[in-house]
This record gives C-alpha cells, sequence and structure tokens, in this order.
C-alpha cells in the first residue's frame, strides 16, 4: 500500500508539473493554430487551393521569409494576406508580452528547479554535504579530485553561488529538515558528510539522517569531546574533530614525517587504498579451499598490495604468505583503480562491501 501511494503521489506530482509548464503556453499556441487555420482557410475560399498550399501560404506570410507567392493572388486573395500579416503581429505580439510576463513571475526559474529536482531523482551512490564553509569547501575539493559525485546542501546564497561556480550541484536548504535530506537522496547517497558550524544542528541531522536512512554512512563535525560522543550515540560513522585531527597531524608531522609525507603523496597519486569486507558465510569460501595467500596469488594475478588484514578487532599489518583467508575478515588493500578492480573480481562472491579509504 505505502508503495502504491508513493507511486500516485509521484504521478500526481509529475502531472501537476506538466500542467504548470504547459498552461502559460495554452494561449500564443492556439492563437497561432487558429490564425493558420483560418488563414488557411481564406486561402481555400478565395483561391481554391489545397490545405497544403494554403497552410504554406500561411506559414511564410507570417515568419516574414518571403519565398513568394504559392500562385498570382486575386484581390479577395490579397485582402486574406493583410489580414494575416496583421494577425500575425497580434499574435507576435501578444507572445512577446506573455514571456516577458512569465519571466517576471519567475516561470523559467521555477522550470529550472524543476529540472534540478530531476536530477536529484537520478543521483544515487553520491556524498551529500551539509555545509559549505572552509572545512565544507576543502572536502568538496578533495571529493571532486576523487571524481565522487557530491551534492551539497547549504542555505546560504553566497556559498550556494560559490560552489556552483566550483562546478557542484547545490540544494539550498535547511539539512536539519527531513524534507530537505529525503529530496537530496538520503536513501540513495554512498555517504552524507555533516560539517554545519553548530554541534546542535550536526546532531540534529545526523539522527534525522539516521532514521530516514539506517544504513547511510554518517560522518559528522564535532567542536568538543562531548558533542563527539553525543554525535557517536545518534548514530554518527564517523565523527571528526578539526582541532584534535589537526593537533595529530602536526604532531605526526614532527615525529613521523615520512609517513606523512607518503599519504600526501599518496592523495596526488592514481593509487587508492581500499577496504575489501569479506562475508561471514564459510558456504562461499568453498572456491577458496583454505588456501593460503601465496596460493591464492591475488597479489600477482591483480597487481594490489594487500597491506593488512582485519579479524574482528585484531589487525594484521603486511601479512605473510601463509596467512589464510577466513570468513568475516577486512583487506585492506592498494593499487590503482585496475588492479583493486581485478582484486574484486577474484574475490568474488566472497566479497560484501568494498569502501574507498583515500586517493
Amino acid at each position: 500500500m505505502k508503495f502504491f501511494s508513493r507511486f500516485f503521489q509521484f504521478s500526481e506530482l509529475k502531472y501537476l508539473n506538466l500542467r504548470e509548464f504547459i498552461k502559460p503556453w495554452l494561449s500564443p499556441l492556439f492563437s497561432l493554430a487558429a490564425l493558420l487555420l483560418i488563414g488557411a482557410f481564406g486561402y481555400r475560399h478565395t483561391e481554391a487551393w489545397d490545405w497544403g498550399d494554403s497552410l504554406w501560404m500561411v506559414l511564410i506570410t507570417i515568419s516574414t521569409i518571403g519565398y513568394g507567392e504559392v500562385e498570382p493572388l486575386s484581390a479577395a486573395g490579397r485582402v486574406v494576406t493583410v489580414l494575416i500579416i496583421a494577425g500575425g503581429i497580434v499574435v507576435v505580439q501578444l507572445t512577446i508580452k506573455r514571456i516577458l510576463g512569465l519571466a517576471e513571475s519567475g516561470y523559467f526559474r521555477k522550470m529550472r528547479e524543476l529540472r534540478f529536482r530531476r536530477r536529484l531523482r537520478q543521483m544515487k551512490n553520491h556524498v551529500i554535504l551539509c555545509g559549505y564553509g572552509r572545512i565544507g569547501q576543502e572536502i568538496a575539493d578533495q571529493l571532486q579530485s576523487g571524481n565522487a559525485q557530491t551534492l551539497v546542501v547549504e542555505m546560504d546564497p553566497d556559498r550556494k553561488l560559490k560552489a556552483e561556480e566550483n562546478g557542484l550541484e547545490v540544494l539550498l536548504g535547511d539539512a536539519t529538515l527531513d524534507e530537505t535530506l529525503l529530496l537530496a537522496g538520503i536513501t540513495k547517497c554512498k555517504s552524507l558528510v555533516v560539517t554545519l558550524p553548530s554541534n546542535a544542528a550536526n546532531l540534529y541531522v545526523v539522527l534525522s539522517a539516521k532514521g530516514l536512512s539506517p544504513t547511510c554512512r554518517l560522518i559528522a563535525r564535532a567542536e568538543t569531546e562531548e558533542a563527539a560522543n553525543k554525535l557517536k550515540l545518534a548514530g554518527a560513522t564517523v565523527v571528526v574533530s578539526p582541532y584534535v585531527a589537526a593537533g595529530r597531524t602536526m604532531a605526526a608531522t614532527a615525529l613521523r614525517p615520512i609517513a606523512i609525507d607518503f599519504l600526501d603523496l599518496l592523495a596526488g597519486s592514481k593509487c587508492e587504498i581500499e577496504e575489501f569486507l569479506l562475508t561471514g558465510d564459510p558456504k562461499k569460501f568453498t572456491h577458496f579451499n583454505q588456501c593460503s595467500l601465496s596460493e591464492l596469488q591475488l597479489g600477482r594475478k591483480s597487481g594490489a598490495m594487500i597491506l593488512a588484514i582485519r579479524e574482528k578487532s585484531n589487525l594484521i599489518t603486511n601479512p605473510g604468505g601463509d596467512m589464510r583467508l577466513a570468513p568475516g575478515q577486512l583487506l585492506i588493500a592498494l593499487g590503482s583503480k585496475k588492479e583493486l578492480g581485478k582484486l574484486r573480481e577474484l574475490l568474488g562472491e566472497t566479497l560484501v562491501n568494498v569502501e574507498r579509504m583515500s586517493g
């Protein structure tokens, strides 16, 4: 019942949008059609032409193309021509007046909004970015560099304009409202990133998003440790504090500069790190037949490098060739898109999910 209710609501909305689009043009189109038919009837009555020649003569007269008369006109035919020219001027003036009126009433803006909403309905596996402040702009740049389809939700018209100038799709609205999140495609997106300046607003968005799409990956910004704890309780998958992250990065740069340089190099290269979550169903591991990594030769066949394997809470870095794949493991691999794609094919039905860590 719910499916049919949503279907009919969507169909009704689509019908209303179509009617709203067509209605302003009915009067000019009706006037033009009436002029064509009346003019053609006049030529048929005065010149005894067929409908094709009559309509052609009316068309070239209204459009002022001036190809010349189909046949020499009689006096009555010239009167009809004069009336058609006068009627054409009136119709053109009415059409121009209607177009100017539509521009003033915001008709064309509404049509752009309808086209934008149609694009929104077609988006899937995208990233929703709530807030285009300083942090949001940096996140958007990184997402664009990774060719991730991104939708920005922003309330500030100036920031909306800036995001659009940077080539981003922007939804002007309040991210704390369920209606806005649904319009942004919260049920079809890959993840939602919340970078609003207020901890309360971030918490509200996470609560709303969790209720609308429980499986969505939620990444939220927090200013304090207390806010971070509340966001995690609300259902945020990952909580990031800009100040804590900046402090850790600066400390890591002082203690381990080579590692930080490597991550920077990785971000600017064609290599990516992806997480491969294996299924917990033992039946799907039968074709592996308890083979070790050296026997499976995943690295040689795909070209990707397995950096680590996580089993429950244990992380095994640089796993040896005697390591065996088991249900529920998480593989962390490094390689190009092509190499990681081959690794996905080799893992086959044992693979549950893939998440990109960096690129």
